[in-house]
């Protein structure tokens, strides 16, 4: 219970700090993309927040050992670059440049400008009922810690 408590509130505070920073709103996203017009770098302090608070999260989750509502850490080992990630990362900024989009804020814009965000989501959507149907690479394990007992 206490999970799904935590997941809520935490994508809760996300979803409000993504409209509040304006990472919701297509327009600032799309000038924060251009690099030769009128470039608005707002977003990139909001970002550099988001890593510091996600570095900091993850320093304290490898000293515990553990995350704190969760058995074990998991980390990623991967480091090799497929042409799946490859692809993937492509048609992912090709859209977000396109459309000032990407999947958590459109998800939040769902809840107050749901007609534009609505045909977006749906687009996701199919894209991912399509990602299905791509073969996929034997994936590599990522390492797990155990938490001490």
């Amino acid at each position: 219970m206490a999970r799904a408590v935590s997941a809520f509130v935490v994508g809760l505070l996300f979803g409000l700090g993504l409209l509040v920073s304006g990472m919701a709103n297509p327009a600032k996203v799309l000038a924060f993309l251009d690099l030769t017009g009128r470039w608005d770098p707002s977003l990139a302090f909001v970002m550099a927040g988001a890593v510091a608070v996600s570095a900091a999260g993850t320093f304290v989750a490898r000293r515990r050992g553990r995350p704190l509502l969760a058995s074990r850490l998991e980390i990623p080992t991967r480091r090799d670059l497929d042409p799946r990630l490859l692809a993937g990362a492509a048609v992912f900024g090709v859209g977000w440049g396109l459309v000032g989009l990407c999947p958590g804020p459109a998800l939040t814009l769902l809840t107050v400008a749901p007609a534009p965000a609505a045909t977006f989501v749906a687009a996701m959507v199919v894209g991912m009922l399509l990602f299905r149907l791509v073969p996929s690479a034997t994936s590599k394990p990522t390492a797990v810690l155990e938490a001490d007992a």
